[in-house]
């Protein structure tokens, strides 16, 4: 498989476009008027666009090119990749994927890779992986649907037949935690242990207790608010699409609501540079569309087999997680080794506490290795 060096490059004539479209954005008032919520946009809207108009992009194209990367023909399409190798020789290191999730992308997961190898031992150091997923930024799409275990296979080819690592271990949420458990459950040979913001739900999700019934109920409720994004992308990706890929604020404010959402304190725990980041890769590569593939070709995942490589959960702390029972994630998997709920930090954990982050992940996988 070939692997190939890669740099963030991005034309002046694609950055001139994005100014001029951003200057012409038309602001629309907020229907947000009755007391319940109505998204992110009017003035709250106007301030982001404002902050992202001074964004220097070719300032953090620096900073980014600062980080090996490459291409890699994998299973007949391209995926990008970010690595970090180990800063310091170790007596152990572990291969280390980050996987992120919607609406992300690998950037996320730069803060918390510089913590993890800011504080390397002489026994222990990580050598970090951070793909863009199928269809995200800078990596394509496979041919056929785009489910779980497809990303799964991807992500196990990467390591495995492009890197050449026998065994690897697996951080992540959403839809690369989705994947990780994938790769517990049909490749338990190759994971030293899979670390997940995300649980897992069981294949049977028909309650067993009062706990579980009470979470449940208190999901179906907080989806009547919140599912909105994912029925528009799952059934009519193309036509939100072709909006938010012609319209660089109308992009800004689909992911701005869902970091203000999912953030554990919203956006203001958020630096806005984060946030910027993804939603220029999201526009120069003109990847919205494809990160909506996953979304449109849900009804193609089957049911998963057991997770049997170890797992350890470092709970987001967000509203859909709110109150999640140990017990279901019990009946997911046969090796629960961590159930630890942070104090802080939610769907983009990696960006909003790197630090208590990092040390999370040497914790659970420096008890894996120690133990092996």
């Amino acid at each position: 498989m070939t692997v190939s060096p890669f740099r963030v490059q991005v034309s002046d004539d694609v950055l001139a476009d994005l100014r001029q479209r951003l200057e012409r954005t038309r602001y629309l008032p907020s229907a947000g008027r009755t007391g319940r919520p109505a998204g992110l946009g009017g003035e709250r809207l106007r301030g982001l666009v404002e902050l992202w108009q001074g964004f220097d992009w070719q300032a953090e194209e620096t900073r980014l090119n600062s980080v090996e990367q490459f291409t890699a023909d994998v299973r007949g399409h391209r995926l990008h990749f970010a690595r970090v190798r180990p800063t310091r020789p170790a007596t152990t290191v572990v291969p280390l994927l980050l996987l992120h999730g919607w609406p992300s992308a690998f950037t996320e997961y730069l803060p918390l890779a510089d913590a993890i190898a800011r504080e390397a031992t002489d026994q222990l150091a990580f050598d970090i992986v951070i793909p863009s997923l199928p269809g995200f930024a800078f990596s394509e799409l496979p041919e056929g649907p785009l489910t779980r275990v497809a990303i799964a296979e991807d992500l196990h080819a990467l390591m495995t037949d492009v890197l050449g690592f026998p065994r690897y271990g697996a951080f992540g949420g959403d839809i690369g935690g989705g994947a990780a458990t994938w790769l517990g459950a049909t490749h338990p040979e190759s994971v030293i242990g899979l670390q997940l913001l995300h649980p897992p739900f069981p294949t049977d999700e028909t309650p067993q207790t009062a706990e579980e019934k009470a979470f449940f109920d208190a999901l179906a409720e907080y989806d009547e608010s919140d599912g909105g994004y994912s029925e528009i992308m799952g059934t009519r990706p193309d036509t939100i699409a072709a909006a938010l890929g012609d319209s660089p604020a109308g992009l800004l404010a689909w992911i701005a609501d869902k970091w203000d959402d999912w953030a554990d304190g919203g956006l203001d725990v958020i630096d806005p540079a984060e946030l910027f980041r993804v939603a220029m890769l999201y526009w120069v590569t003109g990847s919205i569309g494809t990160s909506f593939q996953q979304y449109a070709d849900w009804s193609f995942n089957e049911p998963r087999p057991p997770i049997t490589a170890p797992v350890g959960i470092l709970l987001s702390r967000e509203p859909f997680l709110d109150g999640y029972p140990r017990s279901l994630v019990e009946r997911a998997v046969t090796d629960l080794r961590a159930f630890e709920v942070p104090e802080t930090g939610g769907h983009f954990m990696g960006a909003e506490q790197p630090g208590p982050t990092a040390e999370a992940i040497r914790r659970f996988f420096g008890s894996l290795v120690v133990e092996a």
